[in-house]
């Protein structure tokens, strides 16, 4: 009999990054980006790598059973962004709009309708989404863009009133392929106007708009190169069965219009249900990105050599505090992104029907707070990489500027914590009895629990000003009141999000065994709520959650947990099972980086070149014996300069300290020599 074999602690925190399931949710991702065609690309101008972008979908197209299954799968989408957004930033958007926003959208509304989807599951031609529009952007469901019902030719004609109403941003034009939108309009029918619905209508042939549809190229935007477009429409007729329908409403064979639902904002908030999937997916790839910069900065760190305390020593950076300090910051920050992108995900998918609108809204929360702390994390990575983070074949460049864009995607992060942050404020939920009578307990900074009730404490205090804040506000004016409450209430937002994140450590350290996995997520977990707690000190001890001796302790306990988790940072990065082809590609990723800017015709290579031909070579040459009793003229020859210079400092430099003289002195630092 043999005992089973325990998973290694790499492996244990694999699951809890990813969830029991890595394997199978995770794997096919993997394994696809270490192949050749999806290998980082050398170059090349933006047009070449849009193809490539497109180029690339149709490879990953074709690896797929089902592009259908993909769409119906929220897990398979997030993790399609998890893994190929660090990659290639541009694949990942238009792959994310092809297969959520749009597939997405056809197999969500009336499942009974027959639609050919064959064109658009082999990629005959491209799906892209139009919803929002130049003068309409969170405000969507207030977009212009018309769709007038025809009883005579049985269809509907979009089109653009006014230049404020073109569609803004779509991926529209002909590259890639022939594309076919799926267009946010207000339905217009027997004079009145009944909400914004989703139409289908195609957009392009291979090589320009189809006759009623304008499409022009937008200026060059930070970040990957996508064809991201304004597009308008000049009465384009789309048949009846354009209208992509549901209980929303329908257009029915009497050309009437009838609806399950009286609220027109409830008819397009159902329309655009694929939004939800959409903000989960940029969840993904924040967390992914953030991954990978900080495993390229860890490993950088460990191989980049530095001056030492003794001159004839060389450390890595990493020994450094100031160096590996914020590193072990990003590393409890980075397993508090994935653990909150999991909780979201898990509550998003089981939620019954009354709890969906709070996932929904964590999801919401989430995705805000998650890319807001990738982009802390990606640009403290970038500073601790110094020069070599700022070129792009490094890769944190690219990465920088599309985390910028999934802050903006899906919704604006301030807008979305905004909705967030009033229904919070109007809600006042209450938490459980029993939940409240522990929170004013004493407690110990080393008690996870405790630390969990100032987490929560946190967003009470937000809260709670928040209102009082409202409640003193003049009566008779909704906006003045708002305002005043706003920037509490955006606050309240930032700590539930961060109590969420939490929760969800606490859970993960829960699941696991006694053993050195469960005390690496303890400590990640204990600083990572240190860290915050620290910033809201004064508040809680304001408010009598923690003792005037606790937050003179504060610093010492953060420092001493980030002695504890850097010691293990470069170990943890295993635990983001990142191929080594992967990250082979960025050269600061290896200890050769240097190899990486080698000159061929560099006079090293002659020199080195000249000397295996049996020439005179110019680098310093130990002798290889004799007598220690040879002439000092003899010994010297054998040094040469640069071996004598070599002796003369390191002698210099014994004796200075020696004496613990500096060998210039205060006035020779100061003032050159007359």
């Amino acid at each position: 009999m043999h005992e089973p074999t325990l998973p290694s602690t790499d492996d244990q925190l694999t699951r809890v990054l990813f969830g029991d399931n890595f394997r199978q949710e995770h794997g096919f991702w993997r394994r696809l980006l270490t192949t050749e065609p999806f290998r980082r690309p050398g170059g090349g101008t933006p047009d070449e790598q849009l193809a490539l972008a497109y180029h690339r979908l149709r490879i990953l197209n074709s690896a797929l059973d089902s592009g259908a299954r993909l769409a119906a799968d929220p897990r398979a989408l997030a993790a399609l962004h998890e893994w190929l957004g660090p990659v290639d930033p541009a694949l990942t958007t238009v792959a994310g709009i092809h297969y959520n926003l749009f597939l997405g959208s056809l197999l969500d509304h009336d499942p009974g309708t027959l639609r050919d989807l064959s064109d658009f599951l082999e990629l005959r031609r491209v799906g892209t989404f139009l919803c929002t529009e130049v003068a309409h952007g969170n405000d969507a469901a207030a977009i212009e863009t018309t769709a007038t019902y025809d009883r005579g030719r049985d269809g509907f004609v979009l089109h653009t009133p006014h230049a404020g109403a073109q569609k803004f941003m779509p991926n529209t034009s002909p590259a890639g392929g022939p594309k076919t939108g799926v267009v946010a309009a207000r339905l217009l029918a027997d004079g009145a106007d009944h909400g914004v619905f989703l139409f289908l209508a195609p957009l392009t042939d291979d090589s320009s708009a189809l006759p009623g549809v304008r499409v022009r190229r937008l200026p060059a935007r930070m970040g990957s190169p996508v064809d991201h477009c304004v597009t308008s429409f000049d009465r384009y007729f789309v048949p009846r069965d354009a209208l992509l329908a549901g209980e929303q409403g329908r257009i029915g064979k009497d050309g009437r219009f009838t609806s399950e639902l009286a609220n027109r904002r409830r008819r397009f908030l159902l329309s655009i249900g694929r939004v939800t999937p959409g903000k989960l997916s940029m969840s993904a790839c924040a967390v992914g990105s953030a991954r990978v910069t900080l495993a390229i900065a860890v490993r950088y760190a460990g191989h980049r050599l530095v001056s030492g305390s003794r001159a004839d020593r060389r450390v890595p950076v990493y020994a450094h505090r100031t160096h590996h300090g914020p590193l072990a910051g990003a590393m409890a920050t980075v397993f508090a992104m994935s653990l909150l992108h999991r909780r979201a995900l898990d509550r998003w998918e089981s939620a019954p029907a009354p709890d969906r609108d709070e996932a929904e809204r964590l999801v919401a929360v989430a995705k805000g707070w998650i890319t807001w702390q990738a982009r802390g994390v990606i640009v403290e990575c970038r500073e601790r990489c110094g020069a070599q983070g700022l070129l792009e074949n490094n890769g944190m460049t690219e990465l920088f500027t599309g985390i910028e864009g999934a802050i903006t995607a899906e919704g604006d992060n301030l807008a979305v914590h905004a909705k967030a942050a009033a229904e919070m404020l109007f809600s006042a939920t209450l938490r459980d009895e029993e939940e409240a009578a522990g929170d004013d307990g004493p407690g110990e900074l080393d008690d996870p629990r405790f630390l969990g009730r100032l987490l929560a404490a946190v967003e009470d205090i937000w809260f709670a000003r928040a209102r009082e804040r409202m409640s003193s506000a003049p009566p008779g004016d909704p906006l003045g009141r708002w305002n005043a409450a706003s920037g509490a209430a955006l606050r309240g937002v930032e700590a539930y999000g961060y109590r969420q994140a939490g929760e969800a450590y606490e859970q993960a350290v829960a699941t696991l065994p006694e053993g050195a996995a469960r005390e690496r997520l303890t400590e990640l977990h204990r600083l990572f709520a240190l860290q915050w707690i620290a910033r809201n000190s004064g508040d809680l001890l304001a408010a009598g959650r923690l003792t005037a001796d606790q937050v003179t302790f504060l610093p010492d306990a953060v420092e001493a947990s980030i002695a504890a988790v850097a010691a293990h940072t470069p170990a943890l990065v295993k635990s983001f099972a990142l191929p080594e082809r992967l990250m082979s590609d960025w050269p600061i990723a290896g200890p050769g980086y240097a190899d990486a800017y080698d000159d061929p015709e560099g006079s090293w290579h002659r020199d080195r070149r000249a000397a295996a031909a049996g020439g005179r070579t110019v680098g310093f040459r130990r002798p290889v014996c004799g007598s220690k009793r040879r002439p000092l003229r003899e010994k010297v020859a054998a040094l040469g300069t640069r071996g004598v210079l070599l002796a003369y400092w390191g002698t210099t430099s014994v004796l200075s300290r020696w004496f613990e003289k500096p060998q210039v002195s205060a006035d020779e630092s100061v003032r050159p020599k007359a």
